[in-house]
């Protein structure tokens, strides 16, 4: 399974998807709550040129937001 990162908030909807279809997944994943996190906010900044959550990043690919398709699309698995 590849390696999953999340820089996220508590507040951000799509965030909480992207997680709990993780969970549902059952990839693990290490989150990153940016909100608090200044070193990982300015780290996923310099990725991604944005304040925008969720970043996702799968085996070193950026995806920024959460797209269902794509995500599982990456990781290789179903929908």
């Amino acid at each position: 399974m590849k390696n999953v990162t999340i820089y996220s908030t508590p507040t951000c909807h799509f965030c909480q998807m992207a997680k709990a279809f993780f969970t549902e997944k059952g990839v693990e994943y290490t989150n990153y709550d940016v909100s608090i996190d200044a070193a990982k906010r300015q780290e996923m900044i310099q990725m991604t040129g944005q304040l925008g959550v969720p970043v996702i990043v799968i085996g070193g690919e950026v995806v920024i937001g959460f797209n269902r398709e794509k995500v599982a699309q990456k990781l290789g698995i179903q929908a």
